[in-house]
């Protein structure tokens, strides 16, 4: 089946040569040929809709990714009244071992869209969370089962966390410039609601109408008939793009550029401590406030947990936005202050063995990472282009289509980098809490390394400079 989008006839002026009519090709398989979201008569007829179809179910398909990829967070802090006999750094360790799977599979899913395809992706991808998801809800139900297994079976939750990189690789060729950061913005925040979603979810799901045990099982097995929607709907409703290319040059060459480094480390200040913090979250109520880990609510138990990575979540949107008013490295810069405050008024409130002032100075925490989110994933196209300024590499020249390259390679790089913090904030929580029976030397460590992030926001990306053409980030 061929589509042809042509100017109306009603049309006053001529459009320019370059806006040729888009021609698609429709191939079995539900593969597209000759997509081109650039053309405005195209973008604005047929292919808007098919953009938004697609980044729909991607949307659906990513958000129980973080589901799976998150949900040990909030199962390991009902493993004891279950009948589990383990350790606080045990449980550490389940809590973060996801993270750190999660964050090594970003790299290979980066390039799988382009390798088979946007639709069959999300189909294998959906299709890999029901091993953990199954996995899940056969070893919690047995107290005798081994830590090794455990871990494993966390380890394997891991591919949820691979898929952030795969779902944004894939919308960011579906939709033209002026639109990316409205759909990836979209496509992200759905993302991380699932872990919000999972941490309210599983405490009700699992204690509704158990009595006096724990339906543990069902914190695996509730989301299966999600899983296999999300792979009906891909295979339904989804395209693949031939266009869509897998740039191995582009990512060498980002590689190579110090800003990617840098970058990386601010990533990992902000969405790090995001997916961090909201990981490790339920087990801080627990150990620190255990009366109230949960409320009860009829037969059903609810975990106050979820409104971090909620909080959170929702502010990232909003980060980006103050960043496009404001510059990315300001916003990045005030959101790693309140951090820093953030941290330390957790240091001081602790003492004071106050639920709620905990709670709202952890929300605070959680709301300064998300802004943070945005603001530092702004910056990146920005210092790209900056680049590309200062070395004479101005757009429409091979030297710019090089630099955009780099730029977009740099976007799934620095994700897949800035997501091992979602391992190392609980593990040094967990060396903290080992070392010195609290979690008070942790905080302190947070404290500093935000203020030498903040530090080195301004040094390199506030205060103007010719590497950088002078240019506000």
């Amino acid at each position: 089946m061929t589509t042809t989008v042509t100017p109306s006839s009603t049309d006053v002026a001529a459009p320019p040569p370059a806006a040729a009519p888009v021609v698609l090709s429709h191939r079995p398989g539900r593969w597209i040929d000759g997509w081109n979201p650039e053309n405005s008569e195209f973008w604005n007829g047929a292919g808007r809709p098919i953009a938004r179809r697609n980044l729909g179910w991607s949307i659906f398909a990513e958000f129980l990714g973080f589901i799976i990829w998150q949900l040990w967070s909030i199962v390991v802090v009902m493993l004891p009244n279950a009948g589990f006999t383990l350790t606080s750094s045990e449980l550490f360790w389940l809590i973060s071992v996801p993270s750190l799977v999660g964050a090594t599979l970003r790299f290979p899913y980066t390039f799988m869209v382009a390798i088979v395809g946007g639709r069959n992706w999300t189909i294998i991808s959906a299709g890999l969370l029901l091993i953990p998801a199954v996995l899940l809800g056969i070893v919690v139900s047995n107290p005798e089962t081994p830590f090794g297994v455990l871990l494993l079976v966390a380890a394997l939750g891991g591919v949820g966390g691979g898929n952030f990189a795969s779902s944004m690789a894939n919308i960011t060729y579906f939709f033209p410039q002026k639109e990316k950061g409205w759909a990836l913005g979209l496509n992200a925040a759905g993302g991380n609601l699932g872990t919000s979603v999972a941490q309210f979810a599983v405490p009700i799901v699992v204690t509704i109408g158990a009595g006096a045990t724990l339906n543990i099982a069902l914190a695996g097995w509730m989301w299966i008939p999600f899983i296999l929607l999300a792979m009906w709907g891909a295979w339904r409703y989804m395209d693949n793009l031939s266009s869509a290319k897998a740039d191995f040059a582009g990512s060498a060459a980002a590689l190579r550029e110090p800003h990617l480094w840098l970058m990386s480390l601010l990533y990992i200040g902000t969405f790090g401590s995001f997916i961090g913090f909201a990981s490790v979250f339920p087990k801080l109520i627990a150990d620190q406030f255990p009366d109230f880990s949960t409320f009860q609510v009829g037969s059903a138990a609810v975990s106050l947990a979820f409104l971090g990575a909620l909080i959170g979540s929702l502010a990232r949107p909003y980060g980006g936005k103050l960043a496009d008013r404001f510059g990315g490295a300001r916003v990045t810069v005030g959101a790693f202050a309140v951090m820093a405050l953030g941290a330390l008024s957790l240091i001081w409130s602790l003492p004071l063995q106050n639920f709620w002032v905990f709670l709202g100075c952890f929300l605070v925490l959680f709301a300064a990472t998300g802004m943070g989110n945005g603001s530092t994933y702004r910056m990146i196209p920005n210092i790209f282009a900056a680049r590309g300024l200062a070395t004479g590499a101005v757009p429409g020249t091979p030297g710019g289509l090089k630099i955009q390259r780099k730029s977009a390679a740099a976007l799934g790089l620095i994700s897949a980098i800035g997501a091992y913090g979602g391992f190392l904030i609980p593990q040094v929580l967990n060396i903290s809490q080992q070392s010195t029976g609290g979690y008070t030397a942790a905080f302190f460590g947070f404290v500093g390394v935000y203020a030498a992030l903040l530090v080195t926001t301004i040094l390199v990306y506030v205060v103007p400079r010719a590497s950088l053409a002078q240019q506000r980030i």
